[in-house]
């Protein structure tokens, strides 16, 4: 485990080959929650996994990390709900069969914060930027960096005023309902 890390996010992608890490990185910073470590400490340590497959088989193993680290060391999950998986609930099962396969209790997964956009956080980012998104489909590739950033911003300011968001896409509202739960667990904003 990194000294100082407090949020630990396992994610799809390759390093420097993905935006999610960007949007991540700038959502984490954007929100400060006020449980973390001061400014200029690594609190955020993203760790991406490559495809979905190996994000599921690295949570448990970075669920122990986080519980053995201890205080408010937290796990977020960040994957995409791809075709075949119905919504955020069905995903989180898939996650959950390997939980129990590497010996994690129900108290302890139920401290994972997972996010899960529906085909790849494009979609989000759209949503972000033009107020609208078709979950159904695939977003447009974000090749920028800018872009994945002024986007997370924005759903960092939304959060913070804790207000309900028009249009909002399903996969969004219920990680942002999860983000929320921990939030809460922390007991504080």
């Amino acid at each position: 485990m990194a000294s100082r890390t407090q949020i630990v996010c396992l994610c799809e992608g390759a390093k420097g080959s993905s935006i999610d890490g960007v949007f991540i990185n700038k959502l984490m910073r954007a929100l400060k929650p006020n449980w973390v470590r001061p400014e200029g400490s690594n609190v955020v340590r993203i760790l991406p996994c490559g495809n979905r497959a190996g994000v599921i088989k690295r949570t448990p193993t970075e669920l122990k990390n986080c519980l053995n680290a201890g205080g408010h060391t937290t796990l977020m999950v960040w994957a995409d709900c791809d075709h075949d998986c119905a919504d955020g609930n069905a995903l989180r099962e898939l996650f959950w069969q390997e939980a129990q396969r590497q010996e994690i209790t129900k108290a302890q997964f139920d401290r994972v914060v997972f996010l899960f956009a529906k085909d790849r956080i494009e979609n989000w980012i759209e949503f972000l930027t033009t107020g609208n998104t078709d979950e159904s489909n695939e977003g447009r590739r974000v090749k920028h960096n800018r872009e994945a950033a002024e986007a997370a911003k924005k759903l960092a300011s939304m959060c913070s005023k804790g207000k309900p968001v028009k249009n909002m896409p399903p996969s969004l509202d219920w990680s942002c309902k999860n983000w929320r739960a921990l939030v809460g667990r922390m007991g504080t904003s």
